[in-house]
C-alpha cells in the first residue's frame, strides 16, 4: 500500500485533525511527564539511543528534587490530569523506586513505568501496587532466542514472560507490550502475537528504530522500505482479526496509513503536552528528543514557568518548514515529523513517508 495521494475521506479526517491540534498547541496543556530517574541500566541492548550504563557516570537524581517539581505543577494545574511516567537507564535499578511512585501518588499525579523487567521480581511487584502504580510498559523483541540476542542477556526473556503473567494475572491493571521490530525478528511477528496472546495480553506497541544511537551502525536495526511498510500492513491485519490491540508507535506521519494503524492520527506531542525531566536535571520534552532542543533546569528554573514560557521550538514548527520538508505538500498535517526526528542543527533524520513512498 502507498501512502499517496490521500484519499478523500484521509484528507477530510487529517484536516479537521489538524485544526484541533492548533488549539492544543495554542493552549499546551501538560498530560505527561516523564522522569529520566537514573541513567544506570542492566542491559546493552543493540538499539538503544541513550548513553545509560550499567554503572552511569552521574548519580540518580533525589527523589525529593523531582517531587519539587510536581509542587510547581499542582499549583498550576490538577495533579490528577498530568500523568508522570517514570523511565530511565532502567527505573528498576533504584531501591528506592517504590518509595518514589508512593511520594508522586501520594501527591495525587497517577503514574507508571517503562521498564525491561529484567528486575521485575514478584515482590517488586507487589512494593509497586503498594505505591500506586497504574500502568506499566514492558519490551519484548521476540522469542527468547530473538529477545536475548537483541538485550544482550540470556535471562532477559524468562524475566519477562514472568513479569507479563504477574500483570496479566492483576485483575484491571493497564499494561502494553513494546516491540522493536528488526530486520532478525520481523518474519516472527506472528510467532510473537501468537505468544503475547497465549499469555493473555490486550495491549501490543510496535515501534520502528530511528537513526540514533547504537542503532545508527547496526544493520540488523534498519528495516528495507518494503518491511517498512510490511510492518504498517501487519498492524492493520492484527487489527482486522481483533484478537489483540495492536498500535505503532507515536512517531511519523503515515499518509494513508494514518487512522488505520494506531488509535489517534500522528501529531508530535512533545513540548505541547509531553514534557520531561532528565537525569541531569534538563526540562525537555520527549525523552527521546536530543539535549539540543532543553528548555531550562529545574535547579536554576521553575518547570511550570519554562512550560508556559519557553517550548517555542516545539509549538511553532515553520522553522522545520526547509530542507526535504520545503516542498511537500503534507507538511500541514505532519508539521516536519517528530522532534526526535531532528539533529543539533534541525535538520530531518527520517521521513516516514518517504519510506513508504520509496
Amino acid at each position: 500500500m502507498k501512502a499517496t495521494p490521500l484519499t478523500l475521506k484521509k484528507r477530510l479526517a487529517l484536516e479537521l485533525w489538524r485544526q484541533k491540534e492548533e488549539m492544543v498547541r495554542r493552549e499546551h496543556p501538560l498530560k505527561q511527564l516523564f522522569w529520566e530517574c537514573t541513567l544506570r541500566c542492566d542491559l546493552k541492548c543493540r538499539h538503544c539511543g541513550s548513553d545509560c550504563k550499567m554503572k552511569a557516570e552521574s548519580r540518580d537524581m533525589p527523589k525529593e528534587d523531582f517531587l519539587r517539581v510536581l509542587d510547581s505543577i499542582a499549583e498550576k494545574t490538577n495533579p490528577h490530569k498530568v500523568f508522570v511516567i517514570i523511565s530511565g537507564g532502567e527505573p528498576l535499578m533504584r531501591r528506592d523506586i517504590e518509595e518514589c511512585g508512593r511520594a508522586i501518588y501520594e501527591k495525587g499525579f497517577p503514574w507508571g513505568m517503562v521498564t525491561n523487567a529484567l528486575h521485575l521480581t514478584p515482590q517488586r511487584w507487589q512494593g509497586l501496587q503498594r505505591a500506586g502504580i497504574h500502568t506499566m510498559a514492558i519490551s519484548l523483541d521476540g522469542l527468547e532466542a530473538d529477545h536475548n540476542w537483541m538485550r544482550g542477556n540470556d535471562e532477559s526473556f524468562r524475566m519477562v514472560s514472568q513479569a507479563i503473567d504477574m500483570l496479566v494475572a492483576t485483575e484491571g491493571f493497564v499494561f502494553d507490550i513494546v516491540t522493536c521490530v528488526n530486520r532478525r525478528n520481523y518474519p516472527h511477528l506472528d510467532d510473537i502475537k501468537e505468544f503475547l496472546i497465549s499469555k493473555g495480553v490486550k495491549r501490543w506497541r510496535l515501534f520502528t528504530v530511528f537513526p540514533v544511537g547504537r542503532a545508527v551502525l547496526d544493520p540488523d536495526m534498519r528495516l528495507t522500505n518494503e518491511e517498512f511498510r510490511g510492518v504498517f500492513d501487519y498492524i492493520r491485519k492484527v487489527l482486522e482479526e481483533g484478537r489483540i490491540r495492536a498500535d505503532y508507535g507515536c512517531e511519523g506521519f503515515l499518509g494513508n496509513y494514518e487512522g488505520e494503524v494506531r488509535n489517534r492520527l500522528f501529531s508530535c506531542q512533545a513540548g505541547i503536552t509531553v514534557g520531561s525531566v532528565m537525569a541531569d536535571g534538563a526540562i525537555a520534552a520527549c525523552a527521546s528528543i536530543r539535549a539540543d532542543y532543553n528548555q531550562g533546569n529545574i535547579y536554576k528554573d521553575d518547570f511550570m514557568d519554562v512550560w508556559e514560557n519557553r517550548y517555542a521550538s516545539y509549538r511553532h514548527r515553520e522553522w522545520m518548514h526547509t530542507g526535504e520538508c520545503a516542498g511537500c505538500k503534507y507538511f500541514r498535517y505532519c508539521q516536519g515529523n517528530g522532534m526526535h526526528l531532528r539533529d543539533g542543527n534541525g535538520k530531518l533524520l527520517l521521513c516516514h513517508l518517504h519510506r513508504i513512498n520509496n
